[in-house]
């Protein structure tokens, strides 16, 4: 029962004692006597009743004033640990941006120092490779020299060369002329060796390759003895191949600067057979 309902029992109670306590004494029955025996019990549970409400009251009371206290002091202990936790959130965030800029500062090292490595790779294959090439020439100096050594005295090797190009053994004389090339490629007769290496090709048909040891003769001997042979034959080749304006070009040539020899001659002969025109001998 709430407060305000018991406050208005008692009133009703205490109005009615007053009426009782008016009437007069002889009006007094045995009715009236139980009815007020009843009102008295009535007013006694109605005491305990509010006696019991105070004590309830006052438990509730002090269990809201308990669970008040333990609420505060939540909502305390709740607020710190937010506060905690936002001041660790703002203390990591510096440390993150810090710690950020550190390892982009890292990557960026990290970046340069590969473009060094690179180039210190790169220098360190150049200097390998050019370790490398100077080692193969110096073997095959020392190959070449030990070849030398090794191989017949020039003219020896020569005079068997010409011999058995004489002979008609063909083979044998392009293996003999190609050793004395590669064992003595500075001699004049180094230039004789590749325009009978080029004649045993014209002969036997290989005009391409006989037009490239002509060349030979005339790129690394033009004053050799037999750079007019050369360049007359290699007109002649290149007619075979069917280079008709290189081939009567190479002959004019051989007109104009050998006017008065053999070669200028079969020049002549040549063109007028092919219908060119031959230069004027200076």
């Amino acid at each position: 029962m709430k407060p305000n309902r018991i406050s208005l029992a008692l009133a009703l109670l205490i109005a009615f004692f007053s009426i009782l306590s008016i009437a007069p004494a002889h009006g007094a029955n045995k009715d009236i006597i139980e009815l007020q025996t009843q009102v008295t019990q009535l007013q006694t549970q109605m005491t305990q009743m509010k006696q019991s409400f105070d004590e309830r009251m006052g438990v509730m009371r002090n269990l809201l004033e308990q669970n008040t206290d333990v609420t505060n002091k939540v909502t305390a202990a709740i607020g710190a640990l937010q506060a905690s936790i936002n001041k660790q959130q703002d203390d990591r965030s510096g440390q993150g941006d810090q710690l950020s800029g550190q390892i982009q500062a890292l990557n960026d090292t990290m970046d340069e120092l590969k473009v060094r490595l690179t180039k210190l790779s790169k220098q360190l294959e150049d200097m390998q490779a050019a370790q490398q090439s100077m080692a193969a020439q110096q073997t095959q100096a020392q190959q070449q020299a030990q070849a030398v050594a090794q191989a017949p005295a020039p003219d020896v090797l020569y005079n068997n060369a010409l011999r058995d190009y004489n002979g008609g053994k063909n083979d044998l004389a392009i293996q003999e002329f190609s050793d004395y090339i590669k064992f003595y490629p500075d001699t004049d007769l180094a230039g004789n060796s590749y325009f009978y290496i080029a004649e045993v090709q014209y002969k036997t048909g290989d005009y391409q390759r006989a037009v490239a040891n002509y060349d030979l003769v005339l790129q690394n001997f033009p004053s050799g003895n037999k750079a007019a042979g050369a360049e007359l034959k290699k007109g002649f080749a290149l007619l075979e191949l069917g280079k008709q304006e290189e081939g009567t070009q190479a002959l004019k040539h051989v007109i104009q600067r050998y006017p008065r020899t053999n070669e200028a001659t079969q020049a002549r002969e040549r063109l007028r057979k092919t219908g060119a025109a031959a230069p004027k001998s200076r």
